[in-house]
């Protein structure tokens, strides 16, 4: 009996990770009905992590109230995974880039103090172990928001809490870890983040993002500015140095406010995901791998689900096999890097709104066509 992993991220705009592998597991089974499947759905710790990562682990989903990135209620929810301790959050589901109008994109008043609740409300929940998936953001605010959220005072020169955004920072003065959530320091914190940028400067958070999410050039010296009065601060009152860190200016600077407050440790998404899912003994013992994303070009070398889940097979010289909805440029570069063959699913001349639509049906005819090849082999 054949055994095969079906381990794809999901196809955006069209299909869940989950609703990809069982269309793949469909077309496998229509020419090896007794095939030893194994579905694991995946994801780089981007959109899509928290239904991804509770559906893998037959997790659930909690719903809270949070503020949004302008202080506005709305309903937003992070996941808790199978083994009931650990927490999955996505920041854009709170302090999200997409959440805000194009029109009062503004980072010198945007936070993050929803991720901060939704920390807290997971907290509440009993969980101590938190991945937290921190791209999207529409906040520059050095993770000051979230960390209010969590207890911490920041305060300015009359003693009073400075407000919300990355322009407040330059009225700070002091930061005050008197009243934190004491569950904090009894967590452990994994961020998933794919870029090394450092908080401040040419390369950080300001300067490389902050025009992305609504910030002036005039804006970006302030914000940058602001961040580094922001390092200097946490220096001398936390003990923390963060100003340099690799990815501590991801996400508006979160990265640097979950380092300080929260002790996090940054490691690539897809790495966080194949953790979580327990991808790697799944793996073990299968005659093929099948993975696949939307589009799939030489940014999937960049720590992408399939170059993640390749690499895992390639531990155990395991065949791996890629479906796609469409093959961009640079793609050969994945041939060195574990994944043995890429197919598109499309079929013939259609519109990528078709694509969309028959997402499902293309997925499996494709998947058919792959057994049937490698049936006669």
């Amino acid at each position: 009996m054949k055994k095969i992993v079906i381990a794809p991220d999901s196809f955006k705009g069209s299909m869940s990770a989950m609703e990809v592998c069982d269309a793949v597991e469909k077309g496998i089974r229509a020419v090896l009905p007794t095939a030893a499947i194994v579905k694991v759905p995946m994801a780089d710790g981007g959109e899509g992590t928290v239904e991804t990562l509770v559906k893998a682990t037959n997790g659930k989903i909690v719903k809270i109230n949070v503020l949004d990135p302008l202080g506005n209620e709305v309903e937003s929810k992070f996941g808790i995974l199978g083994d009931g301790r650990t927490a999955v959050i996505e920041m854009a589901l709170a302090s999200g880039l997409t959440m805000v109008p194009l029109e009062k994109r503004n980072p010198l008043v945007t936070t993050t103090y929803g991720t901060g609740q939704l920390i807290k409300g997971a907290l509440d929940y009993g969980c101590r172990e938190f991945i937290i998936g921190i791209g999207g953001s529409a906040t520059n605010d050095g993770g000051v928001g979230m960390a209010q959220a969590l207890g911490v005072k920041f305060l300015d020169k009359n003693g009073q809490e400075i407000g919300f955004g990355g322009g407040s920072l330059r009225d700070l003065e002091h930061i005050d870890l008197g009243s934190i959530d004491p569950r904090i320091k009894e967590s452990n914190f994994k961020v998933a983040c794919d870029v090394d940028n450092p908080l401040c400067g040419p390369k950080g958070a300001s300067y490389v993002f902050g025009p992305q999410k609504g910030a002036t050039p005039e804006m970006v010296k302030i914000l940058d500015e602001n961040l580094l009065h922001l390092a200097e601060v946490i220096n001398r009152d936390v003990g923390v140095k963060v100003e340099n860190e690799p990815g501590a200016g991801a996400a508006g600077g979160l990265g640097a406010g979950l380092m300080a407050f929260c002790n996090a440790r940054l490691k690539r998404g897809v790495e966080l995901v194949i953790e979580a899912t327990g991808l790697e003994e799944k793996i073990k013992g299968a005659d093929l791998v099948i993975t696949g994303e939307g589009q799939m070009d030489f940014q999937t070398a960049h720590g992408k689900t399939p170059y993640g889940v390749a690499q895992v097979a390639k531990k155990y010289n395991i065949p791996v096999v890629a479906l796609v909805g469409s093959i961009g440029s640079g793609v050969d570069i994945l041939y060195e890097k574990g994944i043995d063959a890429v197919f598109s699913i499309t079929q013939g001349p259609m519109s990528l709104e078709e694509c969309m639509k028959n997402g499902n049906l293309l997925l499996e005819k494709t998947a058919g066509n792959i057994m049937r090849l490698l049936s006669i082999w």
